[in-house]
């Protein structure tokens, strides 16, 4: 298994911000993130979701590999993702969505996991609604260590969305698809803000 950096300051030290790596945000007034935290050549295809998901109201953030090769090494772990633009983007937060790509190229599928249950719930009422695989994330995707990226936030939780290759790669072809996908998001992120006091919006 290729060893990963343990930390962006490690990995700061070693890559290059605009030839080995690329950081974009968009912060707005909103209180939802959506986050590719692994995106490029490291996850490809989960920044242009998570850039459709967040649309143009809701805050978008990603990290990219960008090396000609071994950008696998790039791969923070989420419970230690401590990049300083993320994490300062993550503290004015109340709602964080991340978005993952899981390696299956045969089947195509989302898995939830995270600590927020309600919102999850949602999301996965609506992809069902939506016609979307969902599985049920297994052991180490399951995002329930509070300090995942996700859930960081000023709740203390949120929303890992695991998207398999073949769903992602059905994306890139299709456009639509993707738009489909994204507004699917949306939706149940709308539903689960809608439901909470109006203190919480």
């Amino acid at each position: 298994m290729v060893k990963t950096y343990m930390s962006f300051g490690e990995l700061s030290y070693n890559e290059t911000e605009g030839q080995d790596y690329a950081i974009r945000t968009c912060l707005r007034n909103s209180p939802v993130l959506v986050m590719a935290p692994h995106s490029g050549k490291i996850e490809p295809g989960t920044a242009e979701i998570a850039e459709a998901i967040a649309g143009d109201d809701h805050s978008f953030y990603s990290f990219q590999g960008m090396k000609t090769g071994g950008n696998g090494v790039l791969h923070i772990q989420s419970h230690l993702f401590d990049e300083p633009r993320a994490v300062e983007a993550v503290k004015g937060a109340k709602i964080v969505v991340t978005v993952h790509g899981h390696a299956d190229r045969e089947d195509g599928f989302v898995m939830l996991g995270g600590l927020n249950t309600c919102l999850k719930s949602e999301i996965e009422r609506e992809l069902g609604r939506a016609g979307f695989q969902i599985r049920e994330a297994t052991e180490g995707l399951k995002a329930i260590d509070p300090g995942n990226i996700c859930n960081r936030g000023r709740t203390g939780k949120g929303v890992q969305l695991e998207i398999s290759r073949k769903l992602r790669d059905s994306f890139r072809a299709d456009k639509d698809r993707l738009r489909e996908f994204a507004d699917t998001i949306r939706r149940g992120i709308q539903l689960h803000i809608s439901a909470l006091p109006e203190e919480d919006h």
